[in-house]
């Protein structure tokens, strides 16, 4: 059978797209390369004739995860007041929906604490686009020098993330519920934004 000129990069892309899903549901030490073939609907056997290892995989998975949320990010203030833009971000974030779908959301908090454990060009990767996650955060806090607005916006990546990972763990809805309300006050008070009180339906 005769394949198009490209039908090795499209496979690549494939299996990377399709890993990079399975590792936000799955985390990054939860799948062999047998699984993560799988998810391609390919066989382990020609997994080296694409990647030199498993963690090559985790790197570009991660990369494109991260990546996507960044394209989020950048659609959702599109066009927006930067006020605006930051409610957006932080009400989309600290939602039902993303907390309900892992395998489609924001890579921290399903993955940093495996790139934590992992080989240092990963927590390269992961740094670098952290940086310009914290970047756009800030971009959307005008009204500080541009110190505290990176700082202020760490602080708020990092309490959407915490947020996420507790609602996610808490077997009871109410309580779930609860925690992202309680992010997003608290990214309201680090920050000092008007963020809407009511959170969008599921």
């Amino acid at each position: 059978m005769r394949y198009p000129k490209d039908h090795g990069q499209q496979t690549r892309r494939r299996i990377v797209e399709n890993a990079s899903y399975g590792l936000r549901q799955n985390g990054a030490d939860g799948l062999s390369v047998v699984d993560l073939m799988k998810l391609a609907d390919l066989t382990h056997g020609s997994f080296y004739a694409y990647f030199k290892s498993r963690d090559a995989l985790v790197v570009e998975a991660l990369a494109l995860a991260m990546d996507r949320t960044v394209a989020h990010w950048l659609d959702l203030t599109q066009g927006l007041p930067a006020e605006k833009g930051f409610d957006a971000v932080v009400e989309a974030y600290l939602s039902p929906r993303h907390r309900n779908n892992p395998a489609r959301g924001c890579a921290l908090p399903a993955l940093a604490a495996d790139i934590g454990r992992s080989g240092p060009e990963a927590r390269r990767t992961f740094a670098g686009r952290l940086e310009k996650m914290i970047d756009i955060i800030a971009g959307l806090i005008p009204k500080k020098s541009p110190s505290d607005a990176r700082h202020a916006a760490a602080g708020a990546i990092a309490t959407m993330v915490g947020s996420i990972v507790l609602a996610r763990a808490a077997g009871d809805k109410r309580l779930s519920d609860a925690l992202l309300e309680a992010g997003r006050q608290a990214v309201r008070d680090q920050t000092g934004s008007a963020t809407a009180e009511a959170s969008p339906a599921d």
